[in-house]
């Protein structure tokens, strides 16, 4: 039903967020986070139904937990740099464009034929790395 009085909207700052984190994961501080299919926390790696969330602030070992026993700070809303793909490289030319999940700390130009997930938009590439936002 359409508002037909003013409302004071709950918000939440979503700059840093506490992610449950999946069973056996280990997240490393500074890794790139991901939340898996079943929607917890997991080191990006090189698989499909994944979602970017963002780079974690600490480290966090689930090894013997389950699903959720842990979790893991992570920061979202800005980009961060990641490391370039050595055998299927960001260029100049992805600027504002999609790219894509291979490590919890890479990125590259391509799905990999439809192997890997997207990560989010190139902000800048530089020799350094690619800037993700």
């Amino acid at each position: 039903m359409p508002l037909s009085k003013d409302r004071n909207t709950p918000f939440k700052q979503t700059g840093s967020l506490p992610v449950p984190v999946a069973a056996g994961a280990v997240i490393h501080a500074g890794a790139l986070v991901v939340a898996n299919a079943a929607g917890y926390g997991a080191p990006g790696s090189t698989a499909n139904n994944l979602t970017y969330l963002g780079r974690a602030d600490e480290s966090v070992d689930n090894t013997g937990g389950a699903d959720g026993a842990k979790t893991v700070i992570v920061r979202r809303g800005v980009a961060f740099r990641w490391a370039n793909s050595g055998t299927d490289p960001v260029t100049q030319a992805e600027l504002g464009k999609t790219v894509y999940i291979v490590d919890d700390e890479t990125v590259a130009k391509t799905d990999g034929g439809g192997t890997r997930s997207a990560a989010g938009k190139v902000a800048q590439v530089e020799a350094g790395g690619v800037w993700v936002e």
